[in-house]
């Protein structure tokens, strides 16, 4: 088998594919241009009337109304968790439970206000923050970056806060004895001298100590013992306490932090009480201008257990208290804001734009009076890039520079009449529009891709409102309007205000999603030309046995010349190095010389005859039934394609994959039926009756597609659900066990689950004992044996564990987390152990010596004969001995030893099984426990996808039996599909399970590769094995190959050695074509990877095309990422899949390379080697009557080198299993029984 040249054709295509996927994506998820401009005071954006006087102390493009502020953020607080509803009797347990925000706000109407806070989607934790800080939108590519999180380089609050100086008050608090401001001049160049009370203090600062020889203008008399520092102008002191995500995205931010992990959400109390500690007493030290705590308990409540649950009251009763005392221990000069950054669903998860995920809460309140007017009957919405220009002007800080938000301009209004209130907000809204109209006038500078035309109605709505506003103040300072006249100006031009800014965010949303159209059509073209390759390349393969030495070279080699030469250019031209467009680059001129190379070797006759088969010589129905065999699966595939580009279609993918799936068997079935290949050859008595009599082999195939189809509508129990489809509810076996408040029910679940995966090993070891592959002594086989029910017992008592309430073990609690750790980790080991058994030596095959011995040679004596008296006894029995067996082999004609190898003829089959069996463990750990029934119904269908593609093949009559159809790749592909949605996952980021991650780990991880390859594994798990099993589909019809053939044989010659060769050869006819396997290999992977392409190719032009559809965001650009992922997933598990059987092949090469080497060096009968070293063997227990005969016993045979005389002889599998210790001639049920000849030492090698 030619291994190297197959791997590295498939990973050359696997190459051309993620370039193109890489490339499109470049194209389709750009993220927005990050202006690097920041605002500052000296910007001349002060409106009227501070624009011609000074501003208070500490105050900058407006006055500041708050020296402090204490911003709460409780992750995932979706409205109804802050909404207090005194009507219900009976509240659900999130309803209700923060009623110190009911009771703020209706005792105190103009100090607390509650609001729905609309989060912009994507609803992940990190682009929630940015929204929050900067102002701006997180583009959608944001979302994937979420647990890696980078540094905020744009304009942001937190930038402003610490680059804004303190207010005198502030460093009085700090412990600071005197503020000295000197001179303006020092004051604008950035330091100031400081009075501290003591030296202790003074060190603590950071300052440096200066000798002061007269005292600057305004300082006072320092007392003994004070110390006079000269500080650098700092920014306020920002305390920060809860999600570590803060620590990536404002690094070196903080006047103080205390940071907590926060990736593990099965943890609820780890953040939130580390925060508790260090809250109050924070506070009360005043050392802080603004204090940020994230709570993460709500969150991660969600994400275990939902919100309905009642592990969720007690985190909101919690928060409840916390927010209680929180409110006893602020000052009146300092700003509450409580607030979610997004909501959670039904099942707790978020990360999409469904209402429930997007709807936070806001709730705001001072002890000093905020509002001029009571709340509204229902709360108002308010969009998240609200609180940014809104929190920047009561802070007294500039707006940050990119933001598109509106201020709340109701925070403003202040304590005087409604004319003075509107003045006031108008002065604000003045400001925000200045700072939107700037940033888009930047920005449209940069990035050229804002709409011209709605760019100038903009600058007109803009430009007239300022205006009109300098007019209205003119004629305010002059008294020429009365009051209700004023009022009415002052409102419809709040009103303009409010449009424009509106109107700017509404623009910004919908330019936002950048596209670069040459590569999204670059990247399809790629992918388009890779599915062409596929396709090419495996008609080529049926065609030629080693075409793929040939048309790998020549592709490579242009592909690596022009990836020179855009190195070289780039180095002399100093620009920097695109790798992904040199790949792609590189990508399309390998395929160009591969199709160069394909049409030049292959004229064009040539080509036209081998493509369009000779169908003028058959008849209409001949020529029908060709071309329906690849219309039907094409057919399928095309319509699943095609449905890509509807949005309705891909929200109700997890049903429409399952009935694509029935109806492709249904189909050949049907096709079958049509082509007479279900009906036996019609009898005189038939023809005279005139009717047809089905074959017996029917029945069976019936039976297969019968429990097919249960399999797949059992399979639809266990869906997610999307938030498009209102009437759907997640099934209940997507919870794990411990939401379950049922005991009973969670013990019978729970024991249902082991029983399932009990039966699991079950089956398999009886599959591979039933083919003879658990009789060896093998440490991979051993591993079977023993290992595979040790995992079963590591998954059931973590299973057990984890499943147990937090609070009902009481002591024990400490144990429990031990366990919940060792568990996971023990199945790692284990299914690591039995992978690297499985690649070190992958042969489950036991050999064994057969031979016969005549009978043994009795002597009267002990030891070796020593005188010729003993000589007498034992020369004529070696004499007769000879004579026979010269005899027989005149008779046979040949001299082969009889050697059996049994679980030979399904090695392949074997080694494929074991790995999914191990990956099955792994991928089921992942998982929630009631999910081991979605596991098991995918072994199962596998199991009868594989006997159903072996059954119509074999009706079917196919004359080549090294090529898979299509009609079993496309089926296998949809049965991957089908699973993907049937293991509780759908295309959508709230559906990712992320707790899969903490399978195994208590804490939070140092890395993210890690849990991004445990969640990968968990979302993809049905790509992993059936891209893996693949090759399942060429070896399975080898393993099943049918013994029913012998007995249609004619019985001229039974005892002829030919016929009985031709018997149960298995898998080791590949082995007697080695090219043909090779280019067998090969045509599956390219097949496989042809139907992946076709499918991930519909997600790209579904894509590109409804780029700028409604649904583009919410359905087809998560479906593309899905599908690509999955497609990245299948195809490097599908070259695993691939290398496992050729690591299979290899060993079998070296197992047959050594039974020759025996077979060569044991020309001499084994009778006489024994006569000549007889102390080596196993004597008799009778010392009167020793055998000098060799006597092998089975595992002696099986651990030592075969031995056998005569050439090398040809395969032939025994099926059956052989027992341990049980003697060849007692097998039966298939394996020819040694003969008599045979057991003079002349036969033939059995298997």
């Amino acid at each position: 088998m030619q291994r190297w040249p197959v791997l590295l054709f498939l990973a050359w295509v696997c190459f051309l594919f993620f370039a193109g996927i890489g490339l499109f994506m470049s194209g389709f998820l750009l993220t927005r241009i990050e202006l690097a401009s920041s605002s500052s005071c000296s910007d001349p954006l002060v409106p009227p009337p501070w624009e011609r006087q000074s501003l208070p102390p500490g105050s900058c493009w407006a006055p500041q109304r708050f020296s402090k502020a204490v911003l709460v953020i409780i992750d995932a607080l979706r409205f109804e968790f802050a909404r207090f509803n005194t009507a219900k009797a009976s509240p659900l347990p999130y309803e209700n439970k923060l009623s110190v925000l009911h009771h703020l706000a209706t005792s105190q109407p103009r100090h607390a206000r509650l609001y729905r806070f609309r989060a912009d989607p994507p609803t992940a934790t990190m682009q929630r923050i940015k929204g929050l800080t900067t102002g701006s939108l997180p583009t959608f590519i944001d979302v994937g970056s979420n647990f890696a999180t980078y540094a905020i380089q744009e304009d942001n609050l937190l930038a402003q806060l610490v680059q804004n100086v303190v207010s005198g008050s502030a460093v009085m608090q700090a412990g600071f004895l005197h503020l000295v401001l000197g001179v303006r001049s020092s004051w604008d160049h950035g330091f100031i001298f400081i009075i501290f009370k003591d030296d202790k203090k003074a060190s603590e600062s950071g300052c440096t100590d200066v000798t002061v020889t007269r005292s600057p203008p305004g300082m006072a008399k320092r007392s003994q013992g004070q110390s006079v520092m000269l500080c650098l102008r700092s920014g306020r002191r920002v305390v920060f306490m809860g999600d570590d995500t803060w620590e990536g995205l404002f690094p070196k931010k903080f006047f103080r932090s205390y940071f907590f992990p926060s990736f593990n959400v099965k943890d609820l109390h780890t953040v939130d009480d580390g925060i508790l500690q260090h809250l109050y007493p924070t506070v009360d030290s005043g050392e802080w201008d603004v204090l940020i705590a994230h709570f993460l308990g709500v969150d991660h409540c969600g994400h275990k257990h939902g919100p309905d649950h009642p592990e969720m009251a007690k985190k909101l009763t919690q928060m409840n208290e916390m927010l209680r005392s929180l409110v006893d221990h602020l000052g009146n000069d300092t700003l509450l804001l409580v607030a979610g950054d997004h909501g959670m669903t039904e099942t707790g998860d978020h990360g999409g734009d469904s209402e429930k995920e997007v709807n936070a809460a806001l709730f705001v309140y001072s002890k000093t009076p905020l509002f001029g007017t009571g709340p509204p009957e229902e709360p108002e919405v308010v969009p998240q890039v609200n609180l940014v220009p809104t929190v920047a002007l009561l802070l007294g800080v500039p707006i940050p520079y990119s933001n598109i938000g509106e201020v709340m301009a109701e925070l403003f209004s202040g304590d005087g009449d409604a004319v003075s209130a509107a003045l006031q907000q108008l002065s604000v809204y003045h400001i925000n529009a200045k700072q939107v109209d700037r940033f888009l006038h930047s920005y449209s500078l940069v990035a050229q891709d804002l709409p011209a035309e709605q760019l100038q109605r903009l600058q007109e709505l803009f430009s007239s409102a300022v205006e009109e506003h300098t007019r209205l103040l003119a004629q305010v300072q002059g008294a020429t309007l009365v009051p209700l006249e004023l009022e009415s100006r002052l409102g419809s031009l709040i009103g303009r205000f409010q449009l424009y800014l509106r109107e700017a965010r509404a623009l910004c949303t919908q330019s936002w999603a950048r596209f670069h159209p040459l590569r999204m059509v670059g990247g399809c073209t790629l992918i388009a030309a890779s599915c062409l390759l596929c396709y090419v390349a495996s008609e080529l393969a049926a065609a030629s046995d080693s075409f793929y030495r040939s048309c790998l070279l020549y592709p490579l080699l242009w592909g690596l010349v022009v990836a020179v030469l855009l190195g070289l250019a780039h180095a002399f031209t100093q620009e920097g190095l695109d790798l992904l467009i040199v790949s792609s680059w590189a990508a399309a001129a390998s395929q160009l010389g591969f199709f160069w190379h394909w049409w030049s070797r292959h004229p064009k006759r040539a080509r036209l005859a081998g493509s369009q088969p000779p169908l003028a010589s058959v008849g209409l129905r001949q020529r029908l039934r060709a071309w329906l065999g690849l219309a039907f699966p094409m057919g399928i595939l095309l319509f699943r394609c095609g449905a890509m580009f509807s949005d309705s279609f891909v929200v109700a993918e997890a049903r429409v994959a399952p009935f694509l799936l029935a109806s492709l068997v249904m189909l050949l079935v049907g096709k079958l039926h049509w082509d007479g290949r279900l009906t036996a050859p019609e009898g005189p008595k038939q023809q005279l009756l005139g009717f047809s009599s089905y074959r017996r082999e029917i029945w069976y195939l019936l039976c297969l597609v019968a429990m097919l189809l249960v399999c797949v509508r059992l399979s639809s129990f266990f869906h997610q659900c999307r938030e498009e489809i209102p009437q759907c509810r997640p099934s209940l076996f997507l919870s794990p066990l411990a939401s379950l408040r049922n005991t009973r029910a969670k013990n019978l679940f729970y024991l249902l689950c082991v029983a399932l995966l009990a039966g699991l090993v079950y089956a398999v070891r009886s599959w591979l004992r039933h083919y003879g592959n658990l009789n060896s002594s093998d440490p991979l086989v051993l591993f079977v044996r023993w290992g595979f029910p040790l995992v079963v017992l590591c998954i059931a008592c973590y299973w057990a564990v984890a499943s147990s309430a937090d609070d009902s073990l009481g002591k024990l609690q400490e144990l429990v987390q031990v366990a919940v750790v060792a568990f996971p980790w023990a199945v790692y080991g284990l299914a690591s152990v039995g992978l690297l058994l499985l690649l070190c030596n992958p042969m489950t095959v036991f050999a064994k010596d057969t031979r016969e011995s005549a009978g043994s040679i009795v002597t009267p004596y002990l030891g070796v004969p020593s005188s010729e008296v003993d000589f007498l006894h034992v020369i004529p029995q070696i004499y007769k001995r000879m004579q026979e067996s010269q005899k027989s082999r005149l008779e046979r004609g040949s001299c082969k030893a009889t050697v059996a190898a049994y679980g030979l003829g399904s090695v392949y089959s074997a080694a494929l099984v074991i790995a999914l069996t191990l990956l099955g463990f792994l991928l089921m750990l992942l998982h929630s426990e009631r999910l081991s029934l979605a596991f098991l119904l995918l072994f199962l269908e596998a199991f009868m996808l594989l006997h159903i593609h072996t059954r119509a093949k074999g009706l079917a009559g196919d004359a080549e039996p090294f090529s898979v159809p299509w009609y079993a790749v496309i089926s296998w592909l949809l049965a991957a599909s089908q699973f993907f949605y049937s293991t509780g996952h759908q295309p959508i980021f709230p559906a990712i399970h992320w707790n899969a991650a903490f399978v195994g780990f208590h804490l939070d991880h140092s890395t993210n590769l890690l849990p991004a390859v445990l969640v990968g594994a968990n979302t993809f798990a049905s790509h992993i094995l059936f891209a893996v099993g693949c090759p399942l589909l060429l070896l399975w019809p080898f393993v099943c190959e049918m013994p029913s053939s012998q007995k249609r044989k004619p019985k001229k010659e039974p005892r002829e050695e030919p016929q009985e060769m031709e018997e149960h050869m298995m898998e080791m006819r590949l082995r007697e074509s080695p090219e043909k396997f090779s280019a067998a290999l090969l045509q599956l992977g390219l097949k496989y990877l042809f139907v992946l392409g076709t499918q991930l190719l519909a997600c790209v032009c579904a894509a590109m095309i409804l780029r700028r559809h409604l649904m583009v965001w919410k359905v087809f650009a998560p479906k593309f990422l899905f599908e690509s992922l999955g497609f990245v997933v299948s195809s490097i598990c599908l070259l695993l899949g691939i290398s496992l059987v050729m690591r299979v092949d290899c060993a079998v090469s070296t197992w047959f390379s050594q039974l020759q080497l025996s077979s060569y060096t044991g020309k001499v009968e084994v009778m006489l080697e024994s006569l000549l070293g007889s102390r080596a063997f196993f004597p008799s227990k009778n010392p009167r009557n020793r055998q000098v005969g060799s006597t092998h016993s089975p595992d002696s045979v099986a651990s030592g080198p075969l031995r056998s005389s005569g050439p090398m002889p040809r395969v032939q599998p025994c099926v059956p299993p052989l027992a341990a210790l049980v003697p060849p001639a007692d097998l039966a049920g298939g394996c020819v029984v040694p003969s008599a000849r045979e057991a003079a030492g002349q036969g033939s090698l059995r298997y």
